[in-house]
């Protein structure tokens, strides 16, 4: 079908969960779901910022009904929130996809670690989404719905095999947020091999925005306010980057075209920037000893289990 990410399908009726909605991708993913008529649980940590984010999207979609949004608070750090905040959307029904797009973009230069005991930049980008997405299996399942997570270029750039994804040895900022973004790729992977295995009709992509930043991202009060110098240092880099409205966009396809399979990986069309399209993930995030090893090491920092089977129970009724 032909895709315009400017004019979606008409979403009413669909609800989404996004993680991260406060700022950046996650904001503008949200802004665009709404715009095309679905209702939306935008999540975030901090209940200042998630309710300036939804004050702009009430500014900025006047058509948009006054429910298009609700707010959900959720830290992906923090097993204990994202339980908490998984059983509050269970009660709510079937869920018709999750965009699993909040994150640590800027780690640490030392290692720390969670509430939890994990190390914060794994804990934040993959463990936290491996969690909440088994704990919404079962409403995902009920409405024949997907999963997205979110993949980088950085794994391209410097592949780092997350042998040790807590980085008990040897941790640096990059590493941990390489590592933390193989393994969430991984994960998406290889949730779409388990599904698939397992009959549940539920739809794991893995989606990237390029080379996406601030400085070339409209200006919104609450959500992004970039300074003058960043302005100009961002804009230098025009050529091979793109604003995070337009870093959405792929983010958005993969989560509501009906024609996307399960596995599929999208970015934007010249992998910096760009319409999304369909491409190929690198090597290490399809490795599948990798996809199993990271897939264990989740289970056992969160001692969480996807009820597949219950899924697919809850699907065929």
């Amino acid at each position: 079908m032909t895709w315009d990410p400017r004019e979606l399908p008409d979403l009413s009726g669909r609800v989404y969960l996004v993680t991260g909605s406060n700022a950046g991708l996650g904001y503008f993913a949200s802004e665009q779901l709404v715009r095309a008529g679905a209702h939306v649980i935008m999540s975030a940590r901090h209940p200042n910022r998630l309710s300036a984010a939804r004050a702009a999207i009430r500014r900025r979609v006047t058509d948009a009904a006054p429910d298009a949004t609700e707010p959900l608070i959720l830290d992906t750090s923090n097993l204990g929130s994202v339980r908490s905040a998984a059983a509050s959307v269970r009660g709510r029904g079937p869920l018709d996809g999750v965009l699993l797009n909040a994150g640590i973009v800027h780690p640490p230069k030392r290692r720390q670690t969670t509430v939890d005991g994990n190390e914060v930049v794994f804990a934040t980008n993959a463990l936290g989404h491996f969690t909440l997405a088994g704990e919404l299996l079962v409403p995902l399942a009920a409405a024949g719905g997907r999963m997205v997570w979110l993949g980088s270029m950085s794994t391209w750039l410097t592949p780092y095999d997350p042998v040790d994804p807590q980085l008990v040895d040897g941790y640096t900022g990059w590493r941990a947020y390489v590592q933390s973004k193989v393994a969430t790729a991984a994960l998406g992977f290889e949730a779409a091999r388990r599904l698939n295995e397992a009959g549940v009709p539920v739809t794991s992509v893995v989606a990237h925005p390029g080379y996406s930043i601030g400085g070339r991202t409209p200006g919104i009060v609450g959500v992004n306010e970039p300074s003058r110098a960043k302005r100009f240092v961002d804009n230098l880099q025009a050529p091979i980057t793109q604003s995070k409205e337009h870093g959405a966009w792929s983010l958005v396809r993969a989560l509501t075209d009906p024609d996307i399979v399960g596995g599929e990986f999208w970015g934007p069309k010249t992998v910096a920037r760009g319409e999304p399209r369909k491409q190929a993930a690198s090597r290490i995030t399809r490795d599948t000893d990798v996809a199993a090893r990271v897939w264990a090491a989740c289970e056992a920092a969160t001692g969480v289990r996807w009820p597949f089977d219950g899924a697919a129970h809850v699907a065929t009724r």
